[in-house]
């Protein structure tokens, strides 16, 4: 690979971790991770994802609004 050793990649490993650290590089890893998630669902058959969306759009919330006292102090 590249002519590297696994000494090599250890050590590259170990610079990596110690410039930013595991928490880091666990958050970029999560991103990472959801943007592959975010890409899959975009990429997936048309028809399912318009039945994805027709079952999303059934959807309704009943239900009344109130106002508040702190609403009522604007009007």
């Amino acid at each position: 690979m590249f002519g590297l050793s696994p000494a090599h990649l250890i050590l590259i490993l170990i610079v990596v971790v110690l410039v930013f650290g595991t928490s880091k590089l666990k958050n970029m890893g999560k991103d990472l991770g959801g943007a592959v998630k975010g890409f899959k669902e975009a990429m997936k058959d048309p028809e399912e994802q318009a039945r994805l969306d027709r079952q999303d759009s059934d959807r309704t919330i009943d239900g009344t609004a109130k106002r508040t006292e702190r609403d009522n102090d604007k009007v």
